[in-house]
């Protein structure tokens, strides 16, 4: 069957990355989301199109009790932070954070790995990212790795499932460049922290100004699809 992995997948530009990495690594993926009860429910719909397109070998949706992940403006009715500096975020943790978002995520990869006796877990953690999430920084991974051999039974028995994060240290352009070489298709994805009901994005919450940036900075045509009162262009 060749090299197997698990691959997080949000739906957003980092984690379509993330699986077309995998891919052009040669491995045979099972791709997971997860429907904890976000705002931004269009990000389902966009992580099955990815998974189907870049050539995922199974696709799955894990259902989770929502009120594990309340007192985010991602989760609760929390307002979204719009149209402030993109590189304020650096002040402290945001309102965006889900508590042990990806703690919980990762977990669950590593499961699904056990399951299909697979060698990796994919996630697409960015610790440049200006937000500075607990969960996406390098000393989190290494401590879950630790983790995650001493309690599988892949770990113990000395064949551990590796914590692979091929972005972490990648710009917003970098990614999108490393992306737009392995054929990405962009416009599957989403990155609006508040899209509207047909799935635009806002274009001024922290995520939308750092994927514009990144499209410019990157030279990379933007294919988002913008409700126009959410724009400064």
């Amino acid at each position: 069957m060749g090299k197997r992995a698990v691959v997080l997948l949000s739906g957003g530009l980092d984690s379509a990355v993330t699986l077309a990495v995998a891919r052009s690594s040669g491995y045979r993926c099972r791709t997971l989301s997860f429907d904890y009860g976000q705002r931004h429910r269009a990000e389902l719909a966009c992580a099955e199109n990815v998974s189907a397109v870049l050539g995922a070998a199974e696709h799955h949706v894990v259902s989770l009790d929502a009120d594990s992940f309340r007192g985010s403006a991602l989760t609760d009715d929390i307002p979204v932070p719009k149209g402030r500096e993109v590189d304020s975020g650096s002040a402290g943790i945001p309102v965006t954070y889900v508590p042990a978002r990806n703690l919980v995520f990762l977990s669950l990869g590593v499961a699904h790995a056990e399951i299909i006796d697979a060698e990796a877990v994919f996630i697409g953690v960015n610790a440049l990212d200006y937000s500075g999430y607990p969960d996406c920084r390098a000393d989190f991974i290494e401590a879950f790795q630790n983790a995650a051999v001493l309690g599988t039974r892949r770990g113990r028995e000395g064949r551990p499932c590796r914590i692979e994060t091929p972005l972490i240290d990648l710009t917003k352009a970098e990614i999108i460049r490393r992306g737009d070489g392995l054929g990405v298709d962009f416009s599957l994805t989403s990155s609006c922290y508040d899209p509207d009901a047909q799935g635009r994005a806002c274009g001024s919450c922290d995520s939308c100004q750092l994927r514009r940036a990144g499209f410019e900075s990157a030279g990379v045509a933007d294919p988002t699809v913008y409700r126009s009162e959410g724009v400064t262009l």
